[in-house]
């Protein structure tokens, strides 16, 4: 079952979830080596294919720029749970076809270890530890679409 890896702060950047000094790699399974390594030296060797971060506001602020998304999603992490998100990075993430979650004060509620299970479609996310279920706004149906397809670029190719 799906785990969750939770940061109780704000405003983590860009720059914190894959470090400038790998900007020169675009291959996932290699930025995923060093995903969230200025924040947590050990993420890369807990996180499991279908875990889950979990923060608070302001994920993904900072600069602008893809490899946040594709160091996050190569490290097989199934979504980010956030109180926010930085639009630019929400929206990199929805174009890269990754899912984001907003929920505020949710890293207050879920701890590091609990099992998780979202529902994306119907915004509902689970905790199977705690036996909570916590509402969200879904993402609307085009950009489900898009995660869906794998991204924009397969969306547009598709169509």
């Amino acid at each position: 079952m799906p785990k969750a890896h939770v940061y109780k702060r704000d405003h983590i950047n860009t720059d914190e979830i894959i470090p400038a000094r790998y900007l020169n790699v675009d291959a996932e399974a290699e930025l995923a080596q060093h995903c969230m390594e200025d924040i947590d030296t050990e993420f890369v060797n807990k996180v499991q294919p279908g875990d889950f971060i979990v923060a608070g506001h302001d994920f993904g602020c900072g600069s602008s720029r893809e490899h946040a998304v594709w160091a996050i999603r190569g490290a097989k992490v199934a979504a980010v749970i956030a109180g926010s998100f930085a639009r630019i990075f929400y929206r990199n993430a929805i174009n890269c076809g990754f899912l984001v979650v907003e929920l505020p004060g949710i890293e207050q509620k879920i701890k590091t270890g609990d099992e998780l299970e979202i529902d994306a479609k119907n915004g509902k996310l689970i905790n199977k530890t705690q036996n909570q279920t916590y509402d969200f706004t879904p993402l609307p149906d085009f950009a489900l679409e898009i995660i869906n397809n794998g991204g924009l670029l397969n969306q547009l190719a598709k169509k």
